[in-house]
């Protein structure tokens, strides 16, 4: 039987949808766990942070493995885009609408995956200003709504593999390994600028975390009768 007081590491594939941000994520879990073990307090957290419009493996660690969170997060993760090419929107994604149009008639299959060569091995990437990064002890994201002008600086990364799934212009699917750190969001946007046109993601899936692959992870919508099964065992 498991002891998620003791410490339990959980994989969970996370839904789509801003009801289900990583944070409400974790507190589900909290809550459900403590109501089965009768009791008020639990450490939770999880492992890296996915937007709530994308979905995929999300680490959740309870207990004292909480202290393997930093492990989980340095672990290589692997992702596949959908890409809209001729659009942008403020931050990258669908979570707001487009802001700016671009020509895409001068694209081909050929140009996009020449372009992708260019973002494999280390490079520097600029974070979204819709992110989760600090700026003057403040979240980018919190500024970012209320106006404000944000200003990140470039951070290294590692890409390991890009590969083009599919190419029905505008729109494009791609599979990405990737270090910690990675903007999938900003990997399209400058996408979008290495092919004179502009970009924003239409839908991302976290497939990899380390060696957990998301045919390994639970379904939050059955975590309780999961646990309730679990502590019957």
């Amino acid at each position: 039987m498991k002891n998620f007081a003791e410490g339990e590491v959980l994989y969970f594939n996370k839904p789509y949808g801003k009801a289900w941000t990583s944070f409400k994520l974790v507190g589900m879990v909290r809550h459900h766990i403590c109501r089965q073990l009768g009791i008020k307090k639990l450490k939770v957290g999880h492992a890296g942070t996915l937007d709530p419009l994308a979905t995929g493996v999300m680490i959740v660690c309870t207990g004292k493995a909480t202290k393997r969170i930093d492990e989980f997060q340095h672990q290589t993760k692997e992702y596949v885009a959908t890409i809209r090419l001729g659009a942008t929107t403020p931050s990258y994604d669908l979570e707001h609408a487009i802001d700016a149009t671009y020509p895409v008639e001068h694209i081909t299959r050929e140009g996009v995956e020449e372009v992708l060569k260019q973002f494999v091995g280390e490079i520097e990437q600029i974070p979204p200003s819709f992110s989760a990064c600090m700026v003057d002890g403040k979240r980018a994201y919190d500024l970012a709504r209320q106006g404000k002008e944000v200003a990140l600086k470039p951070k290294t990364l590692v890409i390991d593999e890009i590969e083009l799934l599919n190419c029905n212009l505008p729109d494009l699917t791609i599979r990405v390994v990737c270090s910690k750190g990675t903007y999938i969001r900003a990997l399209a946007r400058d996408m979008g600028e290495a092919l004179q046109s502009g970009a924003h993601l239409t839908a991302l899936t976290r497939t990899r975390v380390g060696a957990v692959h998301i045919e390994d992870c639970l379904d939050p919508l059955h975590f309780k009768e999961w646990l309730e099964e679990e502590m019957n065992k």
